[in-house]
């Protein structure tokens, strides 16, 4: 019998997150060959994303910064009470 929850798996995530870039790429056009010219990542490891999800954290965030997205990653880790602190920032 399988398992229900309402989170995600980090499978999922993955599987999503490289969903996201390939639909990026897609809309600016950039085949796989010069997306991992532009960003310095191998083609097979580009490849690898798409297909799998899996990639280094290191080439992960070379993709967002190439994209703009490096931002995203922002709120990854922080506390609660960092969370607060910043939305204690915009109700003044």
């Amino acid at each position: 019998m399988k398992n229900y929850s309402i989170n995600k798996t980090p499978s999922e995530v993955q599987l999503e997150l490289a969903e996201r870039l390939r639909k990026i790429r897609k809309d600016k056009k950039i085949s796989q060959s010069e997306l991992a010219d532009k960003s310095g990542i191998s083609l097979g490891s580009i490849k690898r994303f798409e297909h799998t999800g899996e990639i280094s954290l290191a080439s992960l965030l070379r993709l967002a910064h190439l994209f703009d997205r490096l931002d995203d990653f922002d709120a990854v880790f922080k506390t609660k009470e960092d969370l607060k602190e910043i939305e204690k920032l915009f109700n003044r």
